[in-house]
């Protein structure tokens, strides 16, 4: 699961023997010069003669019980085969995506900015600014739907409220390890991590408040979530900044109930039950 590039929206700041063996023997009861050679028909003493006789006497045979070892790994290996073919029915009939995730009833739609309504953002941020930018793309694989918008207060507001939502429909491999992996990663970045209950199979919201070294007073803020139910993966992003002594800050709590309110609202519009 990848974080949107912010290629479209100039100025914000951007926040997948077994194998025959011989061996030499030293061991108290066999003759010195005497090789013992260990085999699929069991040990058996070597003088060193070419014909197998001398100091140890002839080589003893154990056909009879070679025979059944022999019989014995075949069955053996019937079994494992079989019991190969059960559990892993791809190595027969070539079904790669036997393993596939569930896209949990999600569908592709080709204008996410028109799909999303985002009723709560548009409450806080009712002015948009500029045009939405977004694109759908298909693949077996994989399919993405991405769209970026600014917004602000009101129609002078000169600060500017930056929005990203991603959905990526995960058809062949599972999306879980790179999910949690992104929660990890997020927290590296001195993210603060909380959980959302209640949302997909598993949600967290991760908030960063970056100060800017080159302009003190002046905070970037950002705030992300990230939804997975089955192979549906979902980033939602609001971005803004603020200058201290410069107006308030944006409410935190505010932010996340509108992320969460709206991303739910989003995905029961793309036909999922979060």
């Amino acid at each position: 699961m990848s974080t949107p590039p912010p290629h479209q929206l100039q100025g914000h700041r951007s926040t997948s023997s077994f194998s025959r063996s011989t061996r030499t023997s030293s061991t108290t009861g066999v003759r010195a010069g005497t090789v013992t050679t260990i085999g699929p028909d069991g040990p058996s003493v070597d003088g060193g003669s070419p014909d197998g006789t001398g100091p140890g006497g002839p080589r003893r045979s154990r056909s009879g019980h070679g025979l059944w070892w022999g019989i014995g790994g075949a069955l053996a290996a019937s079994v494992v085969w079989a019991t190969t073919v059960l559990t892993v029915p791809s190595l027969i009939n070539g079904d790669s995506t036997s393993g596939s995730p569930s896209v949990a009833g999600y569908r592709v739609v080709d204008d996410l900015c028109t799909t999303a309504r985002l009723t709560t953002f548009s409450q806080l941020y009712p002015a948009p600014s500029g045009s939405p930018y977004h694109y759908t793309t298909r693949h077996r694989a994989l399919d993405e739907m991405y769209c970026s918008q600014y917004r602000k207060r009101v129609g002078g507001d000169q600060d500017l409220y930056t929005l990203y939502l991603q959905v990526q429909l995960h058809h062949e491999v599972d999306p879980r390890p790179e999910f949690d992996a992104q929660r990890d990663g997020l927290a590296q970045r001195r993210y603060l991590i909380s959980t959302v209950p209640g949302l997909g199979d598993a949600a967290y919201v991760g908030y960063l408040d970056d100060p800017d070294r080159s302009s003190p007073g002046r905070h970037y803020l950002t705030q992300v979530l990230y939804v997975r139910q089955g192979g549906m993966t979902c980033y939602t992003s609001w971005s803004a900044s603020y200058q201290d002594g410069r107006g308030t800050a944006p409410d935190r709590d505010q932010v996340r109930t509108a992320l969460v309110s709206d991303t739910r609202e989003l995905l029961r519009a793309l036909g999922g039950s979060a």
